[in-house]
Order: structure tokens, then C-alpha cells, then sequence
């Protein structure tokens, strides 16, 4: 079985513990895209976990975990996220960890670049989590990037450093005014960060290759939602990757196998991290409220998340560019504080409804259309099978189903391991 985990909304639809809960069914579970501006959510027995590079299959024993070619490497990042799992007792080896070759390596200097542009946009500025992934993806595609697999021979890339530095003050030091940077400080951040790891470092495509032929199981994770995907996303607002599933088998690296089935994760409302048209978002008490009850704060940065109801046409185009075969509905617990449960149906835009999410200066004019639907005004934490949870939201899920296009498979009732719903 080959699965695509991905996001259908804006991010942070809750794909960490989807993978975390489902990974036990799965030989191989491998991140294909993004860098450290994930931030994965885990809740089991062990504790709580927050994972931005590692995939979320990485607390499962059984599972070999995959760090995709599509993917950006922060070293320094990763050898940390590394260590705070070694500290609460997950051990963490060459046979549960690999690391493709062809994967690039982000740089100090390529979130020092995030900074100063964000600095330098101000008010303007894309919400970024500063992190470095646009200018490192900038250049992977300039051909002026460092993989892994580099590290095996330091000779080569010390002689390539000296003329990336070069090049890099030229926007650095001439551009943005900052302090130069040098080959040496550069170099010495990838000794000390990089060497340790390459016993991780393989060539990924054979592995999956014979792993997909002797008839083990993959799943592909994805990092942030279709709405933030470079090509299809709200641009310029969104990452710099790809984050729709069809992308996965060449994220991860064998772009010659075919997916069997895609599963589509959103929450049982919205939310949204960083800058960017968010049509469905609700303001004042009625947010606020939102916000805590869910505990939407980034796991990847801590900022407040926007908030808003279940967004249709925002779910029903991500679904779509997704080629979700089924939905996780995570977070559902959360909305059982409402008497009346708020859905945003429709966009008006220029005095027009519209069921199609757009993109665009239309969908920067957007505003919602709201209806309000009946809440359930009770726990339903400890519910296991479709019939425990209370009538009003079985018609809810059922109204999700019927206004997306797409069946609801799994329900998350609650943040632990086994506090879902299989339909």
C-alpha cells in the first residue's frame, strides 16, 4: 500500500498525529517536502512531541523513516530535534532514520536572508517563519545549493563554498547592508552539524525502490496544506515547495511509483498561521474563544493561529487539488462548546456568492458567508465508534461529507494516540 498523508486547508490540519496513529500499519513512512517550518503535533504514551524535521513515524519502533530529496535540511535543527528525543528515551539509528543524499542542506546564511527580507518588507511582509526555506528552495533551483550527500567528500564543497560566499555577499553585505559572511564560519557549521549525521545519509531512492518491490507499505507525509502549495496555494503567501500529493513519490524520491490512496486531513473548523487572504476568519470574543479552546498556537514557531469556521469552498478546492480519496476530520472534540457552530458556506465578492475558492486580488476581496448550524454541547472525548457521538454531530460530519464531496474516514475526538473514530 503506497499513501499520501497531505493537508487540504492552510496548514496545521493536524497530519502529525494522523501519521503517528496510522504509521502502525506501515513499513516506511517518509517526509517528502519542506524543512523545519513543520511542526508536528504527537501526543502518545511516551508524552508530547513536537516534530518540524523528523517524520512523525519516528516514534514508532517498527517503522524506517525517510528524509525525502524534496525535503531542506536545517543540520543544526536536526541534530537537536534528534537530541530531545534520544532525552526522553527514543533511540533513534541508521536502520530507523535515513536520510536522502540528494537532499538539500538550508544554511545559516539562507535564514539570515529570510530575516533581513521580512525586516526589509515590514508591515508587507509574507508572515514567514524565518527559518530560511524560501531563499534555500531560491537556490536548489539557481543550482547554487549543498546536498547531504556532499558532506562525504569536504574537499569539493570547501572549493565550491568560496564562491557561494561570493555570491551571497552580494546581496548580504552590498544589498541588505549586513556583516559579510565567510567560507570559514560556513564551513566549520557543516563539520560540526553535518559530519555526525552521515551515517544517516544514504542513497533513499534504491531503499524505497526495493522496498516498494519486495511489497512493503509507504506512507508519504506532507508539510503544511494544499492552500499554502507554491503552484496551486494562495501566492505569494505560501511555501516554497510543493505540498500536494501528487508530488509525493518525486519528493521522496521514487518518482516512478504510483499512489493508492491519498488521505485528506482538516480540521472540523480553520485555522491559519502567518500573512495572506484567510476569508473565513473570525475576529473579536467569537475568535479568541476559538483559538483556546483549540490551543492554536504554531508548533513550529508558537505564534497565535487565525481562526475561523469550517471554511467549504477553501475544503472543497484542497480536497480536490489533493485527489483525496478520504478525509481525517481532526479537532472535532473542540467545537463541542457551541450551542450554534459556525460554517462559512459562501465568499461574497464585490456583492456576488460564490461556491469556488479562488485565488487572486478576487480572493483578497472575499468575505464569508456564514450559517450557523446546531451544536452538541457535550464531551465526546471517550467516543470510539460513529454511533457514540451524539446526533447532532453525526449530521455534522455528514454536512462535512456532503458539502466537500468526499467521505470522512477517520474522526479525531481528542489530542491522545486512540481517541479517534474509524468509520
Amino acid at each position: 500500500m503506497i499513501t499520501a498523508v497531505v493537508g487540504t486547508n492552510w496548514g496545521d490540519e493536524g497530519k502529525g498525529r494522523m501519521v503517528d496513529l496510522l504509521a502502525n500499519k506501515y513499513d516506511v513512512v517518509v517526509r517528502y517536502q519542506g524543512g523545519n517550518n513543520a511542526g508536528h503535533t504527537v501526543i502518545n504514551d511516551r508524552g508530547e512531541f513536537i516534530l518540524n524535521l523528523l517524520p512523525s513515524g519516528i516514534l514508532r519502533d517498527e517503522t524506517v523513516n525517510v528524509m525525502g530529496p524534496g525535503m531542506v535540511i536545517d543540520i543544526e535543527h536536526l541534530t537537536g530535534e534528534i537530541g530531545r528525543l534520544r532525552e526522553k528515551g527514543i533511540e533513534i539509528t541508521p536502520d530507523h532514520l535515513k536520510i536522502s543524499d540528494r537532499a538539500i542542506i538550508c544554511m545559516p546564511y539562507h535564514k539570515l536572508l529570510d530575516c533581513l527580507e521580512e525586516d526589509r518588507l515590514g508591515k508587507n511582509s509574507y508572515g514567514s517563519t524565518r527559518r530560511g526555506i524560501s531563499p534555500v528552495y531560491s537556490d536548489k533551483y539557481m543550482k547554487k545549493a549543498f546536498r547531504m550527500g556532499d558532506l562525504f567528500d569536504m574537499n569539493a564543497l570547501k572549493e565550491r563554498m568560496e564562491g557561494i560566499i561570493e555570491w551571497k555577499n552580494l546581496t548580504v553585505k552590498n544589498g541588505y547592508g549586513s556583516e559579510a559572511l565567510t567560507p570559514e564560519a560556513n564551513i566549520s557549521w557543516l563539520e560540526k552539524f553535518g559530519l555526525p549525521l552521515l551515517n544517516y545519509v544514504c542513497d533513499t531512492t534504491e531503499y524505497l525502490t526495493d522496498a516498494v518491490n519486495a511489497g512493503k507499505s509507504v506512507m508519504f507525509e506532507a508539510q503544511l496544506g494544499a492552500l499554502r502549495d507554491i503552484d496551486f496555494g494562495i501566492y505569494p503567501f505560501t511555501s516554497a515547495s510543493s505540498t500536494i500529493s501528487a508530488y509525493a513519490p518525486i519528493g521522496a524520491g521514487i518518482p516512478h511509483i504510483k499512489l493508492d490512496e491519498t488521505i485528506g486531513i482538516m480540521k472540523a473548523y480553520s485555522s491559519c498561521v502567518g500573512a495572506g487572504p484567510f476569508t473565513c476568519e473570525l475576529f473579536g470574543k467569537e475568535g479568541d474563544e476559538l483559538r483556546e479552546a483549540g490551543g492554536e498556537y504554531g508548533a513550529a514557531t508558537g505564534r497565535p493561529r487565525r481562526v475561523g469556521g469550517f471554511d467549504i469552498p477553501a475544503s472543497k478546492y484542497g480536497a480536490m487539488i489533493q485527489g483525496a480519496d478520504c478525509i481525517a476530520l481532526t479537532k472535532m472534540d473542540v467545537l463541542s462548546y457551541f450551542d450554534k457552530i459556525p460554517v462559512c458556506t459562501k465568499y461574497s465578492v464585490d456583492g456576488v456568492e460564490t461556491d469556488k475558492f479562488m485565488v487572486g486580488s478576487k480572493l483578497d476581496r472575499a468575505k464569508p458567508v456564514y450559517e450557523y448550524v446546531d451544536g452538541w454541547k457535550t464531551d465526546i472525548s471517550s467516543c470510539r465508534n460513529f454511533e457514540d457521538l451524539p446526533e447532532n454531530a453525526q449530521k455534522y460530519v455528514k454536512y462535512i461529507e456532503n458539502a466537500i464531496g468526499c467521505k470522512v474516514k477517520y474522526i479525531s475526538v481528542g489530542p491522545d494516540r486512540d481517541a479517534y473514530i474509524e468509520m
